[in-house]
């Protein structure tokens, strides 16, 4: 159960950073990462309330870095 939890945490962040950087649209990243973790759920992965309350903190916390890479990265190419 705590490897999961540690999953919890980091992917679905990781997950939002990246789909971000491939889109250039922190929103899009979000959708894609809340439609995979949608997906796992419904096959039976996300066992607890725990974990969605994991998988949801984590999702904010991929979109705040998204948000801040995107605005780096903005100001680079200015």
């Amino acid at each position: 159960m705590v490897d999961k939890m540690i999953l919890a945490l980091l992917i679905p962040a990781l997950l939002v950073v990246l789909f971000s950087r491939v889109t250039y649209n922190q929103f899009v990243g979000l959708v894609l990462t809340v439609a995979l973790i949608a997906a796992s759920a419904y096959k039976g992965y996300t066992h607890t309330w725990e974990l969605i309350i994991i998988d949801a903190a984590s999702l904010t916390a991929g979109l705040w870095l998204s948000n801040r890479m995107m605005k780096q990265l903005k100001l680079k190419l200015n």
